[in-house]
């Protein structure tokens, strides 16, 4: 089961997608997001697809948007593949180091991502995104975080690395809130539909060209730490999204040229599907 958003922004249309049908969601519920996850959404839309109660719909020339809608909170981790951390020039850290990005990057996979004005050091960084479905607070170990875990998703932290890194001020938030910086799916897949989220390939490439090929196995610190650990500091609610960190590869690393208006990115999860954006200048 894929659970996907279509439309134009700001009128997008909740679906679901089952052996290659597509279903319309509006009967059942009014978007995808913390409420619906929070209210059983995904076992009612179970149900309703078993009753054969939702009617089918033709996406095709229809925009793919974020598959859940607007998150109160985009948190996300740096540094959580070791290869990464190197390549960074970073030693692997010792505790998840966490940032934000402003919840207004979230857009769909397919849209264009636009060239902050004056930018230099535009970069790509495939990763796992994590929705919560359930609130966490104060978990009691990480075997109680999966239970949270709504599902799981294709993200795109796209970065800007003179504002991460030179005048950030000593974060780097400023260089991940551009708008536009955090493409989305194409599709949710429900958390009990992934087998081993710690055995998942990611890949990206630029303009047909490989960047990143790896695998979550890799992760420092797995999904379940994670969510634990995140717990321990805030308190994450349903429909929130976490950005895992990602692999090797990226522009960062000195081995490949920084993303420049025209250029091609491509993102591939296993089992969640792939995205491909543009990039144009901001105007």
């Amino acid at each position: 089961m894929e659970l996907l958003r279509i439309g134009e922004q700001g009128r997008e249309r909740p679906c679901v997608r089952l052996d290659r049908e597509v279903y319309d969601l509006t009967p059942l519920v009014r978007d995808i997001d913390g409420s619906f996850l929070e209210g059983d959404g995904l076992a009612r839309t179970r149900d309703a697809l078993e009753r054969m109660a939702l009617p089918r719909l033709n996406i095709d020339e229809q925009r793919i948007a974020a598959p859940i809608a607007r998150p109160q909170a985009v948190i996300c981790i740096g540094q959580n593949y070791a290869a990464h951390a190197t390549e960074s020039g970073s030693a692997p850290p010792e505790h998840p180091i966490v940032f934000f990005k402003h919840p207004n990057t979230v857009i769909g996979p397919y849209d264009d991502v636009l060239r902050p004005r004056n930018s230099r050091r535009l970069d790509w960084e495939v990763e796992l995104g994590v929705v919560i479905g359930r609130r966490a607070r104060y978990l009691d170990s990480p075997d109680d975080a999966l239970a949270h875990v709504a599902g799981y998703v294709v993200s795109n932290d796209v970065s800007e690395r003179t504002l991460q890194l030179e005048t950030s001020g000593g974060q780097w938030s400023k260089g991940k809130c551009c708008e536009t910086f955090n493409p989305l799916g194409p599709w949710l897949r429900p958390a009990d539909e992934v087998a081993e989220v710690q055995a998942l390939s990611l890949r990206s490439w630029v303009n047909g060209e490989p960047r990143q090929d790896s695998s979550t196995a890799d992760m420092i610190f797995a999904v379940a730490q994670l969510v634990y650990d995140l717990s321990q500091f805030l308190v994450l609610e349903p429909g929130d999204l976490i950005n895992t960190g990602t692999p090797e590869g990226v522009a960062l690393s000195g081995r490949f040229p920084y993303l420049t208006s025209g250029d091609v990115m491509e993102l591939e999860i296993e089992g969640l599907g792939r995205q491909r954006q543009s990039i144009v200048e901001a105007r």
